[in-house]
């Protein structure tokens, strides 16, 4: 990390605005984070007196569960409002929401919605941090962020590894981060799926767009699998999801091409049998509750500097 730094960012919007710096910061404060985890008593101090507002619009387990236990070990008051229980069934805007939430003096608002761009637009009229827990296609930089610390805990590094993606690229929030951050920490990424869910300007942004899946997870150090996000397309764009599992699925034999101790990972929810094999998600070579595990310790990394603390 350079000399002198320090860690200036009020909201956590994206991957696209951290640094290399800033997310070496964030995943090392993480790992202090992650011992509270293990103790007895899983509490401290931290940010006693902080209020937390959970804004969730879309469904929700790891993420939403994650950042309010994050929350709780640190002691902050948390607050959990969903679209079903909020103003916006009357027909209140998320602005008007935004307003009124703020108005009661909130320290941190944690939010995820459907519309890319969401946080942004947030965090231009509350005073309150805003983390961005998901907005439409656009990113997901709490999930990134755990994904990285995932991979270094595992690979002691973050540059000159072989990331391989595979699925929805197109829909996947995650794999927008993930791309964003693994390049920016040194290291390749090689995405394959099929053609109607690779977006465009991939290749502007220095990653291989493979034409098959041996390509992509020859050699590999971590292949990351996704799901198919059916609920952000409009008209599908699979023939079945029989023959996606044949010929986009990782199975045992695809996970055999990466090399001997690739991690296998997944951002969850899992449809097994289709994007990864059961055998493959249950392996030895699975991480897949160890992201789950540092989603917890990144979230509280995250909360702590927001607030200020450094």
């Amino acid at each position: 990390m350079t000399t002198g730094y320090f860690f200036s960012h009020r909201h956590i919007l994206d991957i696209e605005h951290l640094s290399a710096d800033d997310i070496d910061h964030i995943l090392t404060t993480a790992e202090s984070f992650k011992e509270i985890s293990a103790r007895p008593i899983k509490k401290v101090p931290t940010l006693r007196g902080n209020t937390i507002i959970n804004l969730f619009f879309e469904p929700s387990t790891r993420t939403r569960l994650s950042f309010e236990i994050a929350a709780k070990r640190m002691s902050a008051d948390t607050f959990n409002i969903s679209a079903s229980t909020s103003s916006t069934t009357k027909g209140e805007t998320l602005i008007d929401t935004a307003r009124n939430i703020s108005a009661m003096n909130p320290d941190i608002i944690i939010l995820r919605h459907s519309f890319s761009g969401a946080p942004h637009m947030l965090s231009q009229y509350v005073n309150a941090a805003v983390i961005n827990a998901g907005d439409g296609t656009h990113e997901h930089p709490s999930q990134g962020l755990l994904d990285m610390m995932t991979v270094r805990e595992h690979k002691k590094r973050l540059n000159n590894l072989k990331i391989a993606i595979i699925g929805d690229i197109l829909h996947s929030r995650v794999a927008h981060s993930d791309i964003l951050g693994f390049l920016r920490m040194g290291s390749e990424i090689f995405v394959y799926g099929p053609g109607t869910l690779i977006p465009p300007g991939l290749k502007e942004l220095g990653v291989t767009v493979c034409s098959n899946m041996k390509e992509a997870v020859q050699d590999a150090d971590v292949v990351m699998t996704l799901r198919i996000q059916k609920e952000r397309q409009d008209d599908p764009l699979l023939p079945s999801l029989r023959e996606y599992a044949a010929v986009y699925g990782v199975t045992a034999q695809v996970a055999s091409w990466a090399r001997p101790d690739a991690l296998i990972m997944h951002p969850g929810p899992i449809n097994r049998g289709i994007e990864l094999m059961p055998d493959v998600a249950d392996g030895s070579q699975s991480v897949i509750l160890d992201q789950v595990t540092n989603g917890v310790a990144v979230r509280m990394a995250l909360l702590y500097l927001v607030t200020g603390n450094n």
